[in-house]
């Protein structure tokens, strides 16, 4: 099980649909079962990267469910580029999230 200090290993496209990938590296840095947990970036695209996960109980429709809410602080580091790289950077996180969304949606549907 994961845990706080648990160190994240994945890589990216650092081009979209090319074949060069590079490493992105994270570390959880909290950790509060059914609560929260973090990760703060130690090596990868970002001059900076912090993503807090949060989880709350909630009743829809008298059914019990979990909303699932990210935090993302994070620096680009591209100096005076940072306003244009940002905005590309702000599109590919929604579409990433959103497509976890997605996938979180089917696999607790089919569980």
């Amino acid at each position: 099980m994961a845990g706080a200090g648990s160190e994240i290993v994945t890589s990216f496209h650092v081009i979209p649909y090319m074949p060069v990938r590079r490493k992105w590296i994270a570390r959880i840095t909290e950790f509060e079962s059914n609560h929260c947990f973090a990760d703060e970036q130690e090596q990868g695209p970002f001059k900076s990267f912090h993503h807090r996960h949060e989880l709350r109980p909630e009743n829809r429709q008298n059914k019990r469910g979990t909303v699932v809410k990210d935090i993302i602080d994070y620096e680009i580091g591209f100096g005076l580029m940072d306003p244009i790289v940002n905005l590309l950077v702000s599109r590919q996180l929604h579409k990433t999230f959103r497509y976890r969304q997605a996938a979180l949606i089917k696999i607790l549907q089919s569980s």
